[in-house]
């Protein structure tokens, strides 16, 4: 009886001693085989997602690649359900279920429906060049998409899936949130309630040739700040009639956020500037439109910008810094400022650095170099912080990619291989602890 090449290969492997899998289980070798053999399904699936638009404002799009998502879950033997997000003017989301052994640890699998590249974008088509692809999403995050699939598939194939309890969330607007995040998220933050472990799989990072591991992310918070000063004629500027006017005013504050702020794992940003006799921000945040006189001592001045923190202490405290300069005022003026929390951080917490402890130990028994910590200044936000605060979490277990969120962004072919393998291994072994 002719042997299945799965099998043979696995057999092969175990009469050479393969060092790489000495300390690997039977089943969890069979997921490395499994994953291997099917590399090419994998990438099909993946050629499949990328060229269906799903930028988070094509509802029917990314409602489209939740579609093609849903029966590749319920295959595994998960409970699908799409969560509509009609009320903050987005598609939706997938959370999908499967039940496995009482009393063991809860897992969260955490990736996105969307990209960056709306309908109308020239940047719409999957193209492989050899081990490489190009496409919108192929990277972040359709390509960690593929990855948690095949990790999931080998979990299946060697009977470590049947026990696991996993809960899986899949945004559709992970790119743009619908607002208000109390609803947009509210999916999300609940299962991060009920987990044990939350696993991300947005992009691996790569620094140098080596896989990098994140167990942090930065918060992303905006703020809107205002000035006002008294209008009159340019010639009494600064007199104490007049005052310093409002856009001094704001220089002033901009000047000292730049100089007073600064602090480790801390970024701030002004966006947007404008001032004069009338200064009016569009409906949308993204545009002023400003009138005035070089002979006008300008009575109103806007910016915009945003600022990124490592723990919600370092968001609080950076926030009452900023509160304080704006309330110095200049002779004549006054200022207020607003915020906006978007994205809240993810902190590199004692448990997050032992989860990545255990992925070492995963990437040990299969012989790959240990994966050091992230700068999390290296990384952008994203939907695990939203769950942080909960749950112990890992973030960059999708594909390797470079040039994500632009034109040409293309995903590493060969990391989907040794990601899936490395999930699928940490999955299970999480999956059997007690909680």
């Amino acid at each position: 009886m002719k042997r299945p090449a799965a099998a043979l290969f696995l057999a092969l492997l175990l009469s050479a001693g393969a060092p790489a899998l000495a300390a690997l289980s039977p089943a969890e070798q069979k997921m490395g085989v499994t994953v291997d053999a099917e590399y090419d399904r994998t990438v099909a699936l993946l050629e499949k997602l990328v060229n269906q638009n799903s930028g988070s404002m094509n509802i029917a799009g990314v409602t489209a690649v939740g579609d093609m998502i849903r029966p590749e879950l319920e295959a595994l033997g998960f409970k699908v359900e799409w969560k509509p997000m009609a009320a903050v003017k987005r598609a939706g989301h997938i959370v999908a279920t499967h039940k496995g052994k009482a009393g063991t640890k809860r897992l969260l699998l955490i990736g996105h429906l969307d990209t960056v590249f709306e309908a109308d974008s020239p940047f719409q088509t999957f193209v492989r060049k050899a081990d490489e692809a190009e496409g919108p999403g192929v990277g972040d995050d359709k390509g960690g998409m593929v990855v948690m699939l095949s990790a999931l598939r080998a979990m299946q194939a060697a009977g470590t899936l049947n026990d696991a309890n996993i809960e899986i969330v899949l945004t559709g607007d992970e790119e743009d949130a619908g607002d208000p995040v109390s609803i947009s998220r509210a999916d999300l933050i609940a299962a991060g309630k009920r987990a044990d472990a939350a696993l991300d799989f947005e992009g691996l990072a790569v620094e140098d040739g080596k896989d990098m591991g994140s167990i942090a992310r930065r918060s992303s918070n905006s703020w809107t700040l205002s000035a006002t000063g008294k209008s009159g004629h340019s010639s009494r500027i600064f007199s104490e009639a007049a005052g310093d006017g409002a856009i001094y005013e704001l220089a002033r504050i901009i000047a000292a956020f730049r100089k007073e702020l600064p602090e480790p794992n801390l970024t701030f940003n002004v966006g947007l500037v404008g001032g004069g006799q009338s200064a009016d921000v569009d409906k949308d945040g993204v545009r002023i439109a400003v009138t005035g006189k070089t002979n006008i001592i300008p009575p109103i001045a806007v910016a915009k910008g945003d600022f990124r923190t490592l723990s919600q202490e370092q968001t609080d405290r950076v926030q009452e810094k900023m509160i304080k300069i704006v309330a110095a005022h200049s002779p004549g003026t006054d200022a207020k400022i607003s915020f906006e929390r978007g994205y809240p951080p993810m902190a590199p917490t004692e448990g997050n650095k032992a989860l990545l402890a255990k992925l070492n130990g995963v990437n040990a028994d299969l012989g790959l170099p240990e994966m050091p910590t992230l700068d999390p200044l290296k990384r952008g936000a994203g939907d695990i912080a939203f769950v942080a605060a909960d749950v112990d979490g890992l973030v960059g277990l999708g594909v390797a990619s470079r040039g994500d969120h632009a034109p040409g962004e293309t995903a590493d072919l060969n990391s989907i291989k040794r990601q899936a393998k490395r999930a699928a291994i940490l999955m299970t072994r999480l999956s059997r602890e007690k909680r």
